[in-house]
């Protein structure tokens, strides 16, 4: 008998609107990630949005920074 792993939940719909919100590209994010010394590629950022990146807990926190949102944001309308 197989059994399917459930898929974890993931916040990146809710980043990328973010981004979205802030009139950025995913390279303007990136840039801005490497410049507070977070090392991320751009398709390594795009991978979050998607949600085939498990996001560090740095990275969360430079973004709700970068896009001056409080972390409730990343969460918002997500299903347990």
């Amino acid at each position: 008998m197989s059994q399917k792993l459930k898929q974890d939940i993931h916040i990146g719909h809710n980043i990328r609107k973010l981004r979205k919100q802030a009139h950025l590209t995913q390279e303007q994010v990136t840039a801005h990630l490497q410049l507070r010394g977070i090392e991320i590629s751009r398709s390594s950022y795009s991978q979050i949005e998607c949600g085939t990146y498990n996001i560090r807990i740095s990275e969360l926190v430079a973004l709700a920074e970068l896009f001056q949102v409080d972390y409730n944001a990343f969460f918002e309308n997500i299903e347990i």
